[in-house]
């Protein structure tokens, strides 16, 4: 597997994959990513701003989609019950919208983004990566503890969603 930035021309394929990802989270009782979001424009956004990332395996398919930055997320100021390991005033890397293609899931793929990133802050001598997931997202928790993620708090997304937020220190 790869990761390179997504063009304009990886929309519809990141899409369909949001879209299925869409669909297992509602299966599941999950109200994440219902309601609209994510949608086109804010990948597009993404890809503008050069945060969008598309993961492709040996015969160049695109197999999973996510959006990564290290500008401060403007949620994560406000962290509630808990503390961030990592001085907010340093620099940190964010995930967001992670999603695995539906034939790819269960196979290390979003483990990969996750080493990738890791790697990728480490080349720049940043020392920290934030994630926040929906409280019922059990697959997403346990993916991210199991990979020595460390639960801080509570945030509020900028529409008012509640997310568990997670850190870990990159060393």
């Amino acid at each position: 597997m790869q990761i390179r930035r997504s063009s304009l021309h990886d929309l519809s394929r990141i899409m369909e994959i949001i879209d299925d990802a869409k669909v297992l989270l509602k299966s599941l009782h999950i109200d994440q990513w219902q309601n609209g979001y994510p949608n086109a424009e804010q990948v597009k956004n993404d890809i503008k701003n050069e945060e969008s990332y598309v993961i492709i395996d040996d015969k160049n398919t695109i197999v999973a989609t996510t959006m990564f930055t290290t500008r401060p997320e403007p949620t994560y100021k406000k962290l509630i019950d808990g503390n961030w390991m990592h001085d907010e005033a340093l620099p940190y890397g964010v995930i967001h919208r992670l999603a695995v293609a539906k034939e790819y899931r269960a196979l290390g793929v979003a483990k990969f983004v996750f080493t990738q990133m890791h790697q990728t802050l480490k080349l720049q001598n940043i020392k920290s990566l934030k994630i926040d997931t929906h409280e019922e997202n059990l697959g997403m928790q346990t993916l991210i503890k199991k990979i020595g993620y460390q639960y801080r708090g509570i945030i509020y997304t900028s529409y008012g969603a509640k997310r568990l937020a997670f850190e870990k220190v990159i060393s």
